[in-house]
């Protein structure tokens, strides 16, 4: 059974204010996107956008994306959903990175976890980051 999610920013079509075409993208003509949790700051995940997605992104207020590997765009909870509802849509000093901040239904990571980034490499407390530094 998935979830009605009542946002009352979803399907506002607001007017984006960098159009597609002032963003910088990669050789395959995509743009990296970091998904953020509004409510914590949690990063949790990142992914792709092709100019479908980030269309479809601004006209739904649902998050879209292009997966590399399907070679496909899709929609964020289509089948899981676990949809992520878009707050704020941030493009980055050199436009070549955007920042989403969402409202995230359920997890976020395929894998189900909340976040992708959960496979810790290294990990210091700030009083011995700061000694390294002397």
């Amino acid at each position: 059974m998935q979830m009605k999610y009542d946002n009352p920013n979803h399907g506002t079509n607001q007017p984006a204010v960098l159009a597609w075409e002032d963003l910088k993208k990669d050789s395959q003509g995509l743009v990296p996107v970091i998904i953020q949790d509004a409510e914590n700051g949690e990063v949790l995940m990142m992914a792709y956008m092709n100019e479908q997605a980030y269309d479809d992104t601004l006209r739904t207020g649902m998050m879209h994306y292009y997966s590399r590997s399907r070679r496909q765009q899709w929609l964020k909870g289509e089948t899981s959903g676990h949809y992520q509802y878009v707050l704020s849509l941030t493009a980055d000093c050199d436009r070549d990175t955007l920042l989403a901040k969402i409202d995230q239904v359920g997890a976020a990571c395929h894998t189900g976890s909340r976040s992708c980034f959960f496979q810790k490499i290294v990990e210091r407390n700030r009083e011995e980051s700061l000694k390294r530094e002397k």
